[in-house]
């Protein structure tokens, strides 16, 4: 293994636990249990789980029940309803394509995702949105279809709604404000920019960032941070992607929080004790813990 391959270190621990508010563990290296005795160590004792696919929701689902400390999101990612819905839709790799299943098969795995959203341990709806980034103009019908019914899904089952915006700002607020945003909406990974958070301010949505805060061409993010209310503001590692600066490019993992904290406490010129006490009361308020 490279320097470059290896698990950055321990950080130094928060004096303040916190939660990670969006990660993918069943895309790490090692064990739940491995992940979360690290994440532990360093102040991160709470994780949400995020699924993407019915397969990936299913293992969030069970995880979260076999674990005190991990909450699990339920959903189809924007990029798999295209998947679902025609198969291949453009934009989308080849790699595991799937056959066209039409509008049918989206509706029964929406059908799936109500079930599991029901489950106690699940906390959240989501990531679901839109990305005009991998899925191209054939997919985007789908990726709308299934962005709707997940909103009406969050809002039946009195859970948080949790939000993938890739390149699809204007939309996504769009589509919020016609269908009615759940009391908790947060707009995981936020890529927008300082006007699109005084937007979402005034919408009382939570914001959620990552460590690409921290990389050197992210200063609309970090205007953006200023701007947004400390009440409702979140960290996540969306790990293992996004891995904080100075360890990008190696895996991401939950226990890297205190490197995104402490970039966010400088940005918002407060101690990464105020930002920490405010983080763990934010992220249990949205998801309800």
């Amino acid at each position: 293994m490279t320097a470059k391959d290896a698990p950055p270190p321990l950080p130094e621990p928060l004096l303040i636990a916190v939660a990670d508010s969006h990660t993918h563990l069943d895309m790490q290296s090692g064990t739940v249990e491995e992940a979360l005795t690290k994440a532990a160590a360093v102040g991160v004792t709470t994780v949400v789980q995020v699924g993407c696919d019915l397969k990936g929701s299913q293992w969030a689902a069970d995880t979260a029940a076999a674990h005190a400390n991990v909450y699990a999101a339920v959903a189809l990612h924007p990029n798999e309803a295209p998947r679902i819905v025609l198969g291949d839709p453009d934009g989308w790799s080849r790699q595991g394509a799937r056959e066209a299943g039409g509008d049918a098969a989206l509706d029964d795995a929406l059908t799936e995702i109500e079930r599991l959203a029901a489950l106690p341990d699940v906390r959240a709806v989501g990531e679901t949105g839109l990305d005009y980034f991998r899925t191209g103009p054939e997919g985007m019908a789908a990726q709308e279809r299934s962005f709707r019914a997940h909103i009406e899904i969050a809002k039946r089952q009195g859970k948080a709604l949790v939000i993938h915006d890739r390149e699809a700002h204007a939309d996504v607020l769009r589509i919020l404000d016609e269908e009615g945003a759940p009391e908790r909406t947060v707009f995981h990974c936020f890529s927008g920019d300082a006007e699109m958070a005084e937007i979402c301010k005034a919408k009382g949505y939570y914001l959620s960032f990552a460590g690409n805060v921290t990389f050197k061409n992210a200063q609309p993010l970090r205007d953006a941070l200023a701007v947004a209310p400390l009440d409702r503001v979140l960290v996540e590692t969306d790990a293992p992607f996004l891995t904080p600066a100075p360890f990008r490019g190696r895996p991401n993992a939950p226990y890297l929080i205190p490197v995104t904290v402490r970039a966010m406490a400088a940005v918002r010129g407060i101690t990464e004790e105020e930002l920490a006490e405010a983080l763990a009361v934010n992220t249990a308020r949205a998801f309800d813990y």
